[in-house]
């Protein structure tokens, strides 16, 4: 494995485990895709550093276990004005 593979997981692994941002906000924060960042983090991570995998893979299953929270709360916030607007 790359050197700079090796440090780009390490790096996006501390900033989960710092933030716990998602997978998603992670690939936008470091400018790469989301398939990049979970086979950093899945697959690279744990045979660089076994604990820090273990932190960012509950933070991961934390976040994958409220997702449909966060899904419905910004949908409600897209049409919370609309139903002013439309005279409901």
């Amino acid at each position: 494995m790359q050197n700079y593979i090796r440090k780009r997981a390490v790096r996006i692994a501390q900033h989960i485990i710092n933030t716990s941002d998602t997978v998603r906000q992670t690939a936008h924060v470091f400018g790469i895709s989301k398939s990049t960042v979970h086979k950093d983090v899945s697959e690279r991570l744990p045979r660089i550093n076994q604990a820090m995998a273990e932190q960012v893979k509950n933070i991961l299953e934390k976040n994958k276990a409220e997702r449909h929270l966060r899904g419905g709360e910004a949908t409600r916030l897209k049409y919370a004005g609309s139903s002013v607007e439309s005279g409901i």
